[in-house]
């Protein structure tokens, strides 16, 4: 079979998606397989990004230009699976073509632009309103990254179970390494990490709930001197949040360090004293996993994607409530054994967890959309 993989966001803003395909396309591209791969980019410089130097056969790197991303997605891609000859077309973020030939599968990495459409930019949401309803039509076989996601996918697209599959994101083996002393102090000279610290990691955006975060910690951190480290960007529609730092005079009591490579992350869990992500909706969370990895506690949300993972593992709050999410913050710091508890019960959690598994999984949905075009038993060929 010869599976074309849309990459036109491969070097995208940081964040879970791109961690997501960086480390799937890894473990994907170096299965033994019967199957040729054609990667197709934007962006001609990547071309060689899996092959140069390298011995492999059945992997193809195609750059395909377009004026645009929509163009891209509906004209070139559909002109690659004529040109490439493809028999099934797999995007790992959420768009596909809709005259494609071939059958097509795409992830979904959540759908909080429906779940709470107000935290998106007007433009966003008029392309996820019109555009993902038609993608999901489309689909074969969508791949949701959390059970709750598949639940949102037949819940506002109309999705029936059966086309929906389950699989989780892995741990990138560095996160289950120990952190060398000689390491952490480096980083720590390096980014001017305090001695204690909680840690939030992610882009900074509504549904990431910034603010409540901010004015919890402002009720902990700086009387018990523990600093916060905001190891992400901004991205959009948060400025008011962001402005609470000011407001709260928290600015010599927080560390914004801007977007922070993988490799360089495991010396934050390592040091921190939790990680704290109450947020309003992940789908997933990438971060959760990371720091059950490296023992680091956790205070996140009662609700989706950080429930159905942290749950029993880390402190689950509220996250519209203020004290709530202040009170876990305070647990960590206050009980000893609570803290223990969660990072034995974190580091069981995440045991399983790692992307040559998802890669596995993911080869497996793709290999049963193309040969099932009947969707009743698809669910079977891949279970």
């Amino acid at each position: 079979m010869k599976i074309g993989i849309m990459l036109r966001h491969f070097h995208q803003h940081g964040g879970g998606v791109r961690v997501y395909t960086h480390n799937l396309m890894r473990e994907l591209l170096a299965m033994e397989s019967p199957h040729e791969f054609v990667l197709l980019y934007r962006d001609p410089a990547l071309i060689g990004t899996y092959t140069n130097g390298l011995q492999r056969g059945n992997v193809r790197e195609v750059a395909i230009r377009a004026p645009s991303a929509t163009l891209w997605d509906q004209w070139a891609v559909r002109r690659a699976e004529k040109r490439e000859k493809l028999d099934l077309i797999f995007n790992p973020k959420y768009s596909l073509p809709l005259n494609a030939e071939c059958p097509c599968v795409f992830v979904c990495h959540g759908l909080d632009w429906y779940v709470m459409p107000w935290g998106s930019k007007w433009i966003d949401r008029m392309n996820h309103r019109h555009l993902i309803p038609r993608y999901a039509r489309k689909a074969q076989a969508i791949i949701t990254v959390s059970d709750v996601t598949g639940d949102h996918v037949m819940k506002y697209l109309g999705v029936s179970r059966h086309r929906l599959h389950t699989v989780y994101h892995g741990v990138n083996e560095a996160f289950r390494r120990p952190v060398e002393p000689e390491q952490c102090a480096r980083i720590k000279r390096q980014y001017h990490l305090p001695d204690r610290y909680f840690l939030y990691v992610g882009q900074v955006y509504p549904p990431k709930n910034v603010g409540r975060l901010l004015k919890a910690y402002a009720q902990i951190g700086p009387a018990r001197g523990v600093h916060l480290v905001m190891a992400g960007e901004h991205r959009w529609l948060s400025d008011h949040e962001l402005a609470l730092i000011d407001k709260l005079n928290l600015r010599d009591w927080i560390i914004q360090t801007g977007w922070v490579e993988s490799d360089t992350l495991p010396a934050f869990y390592h040091q921190a004293e939790a990680l704290a992500l109450p947020s309003l909706y992940e789908s997933f969370g990438i971060p959760l996993i990371e720091a059950m990895s490296m023992g680091c506690p956790i205070v996140t949300a009662n609700r989706f994607g950080t429930r159905e993972l942290a749950d029993g593992v880390g402190i689950l709050v509220d996250p519209e409530n203020i004290d709530e999410i202040a009170s876990g913050l305070k647990q960590v710091l206050d009980d000893p054994s609570r803290r223990q508890q969660m990072i034995d019960a974190g580091r069981r959690r995440v045991a399983d967890f790692s992307w040559r598994r998802c890669a596995r999984q993911t080869l497996g949905v793709l290999e049963a959309a193309a040969q099932a075009p009947q969707m009743e038993s698809l669910q079977e060929a891949v279970t």
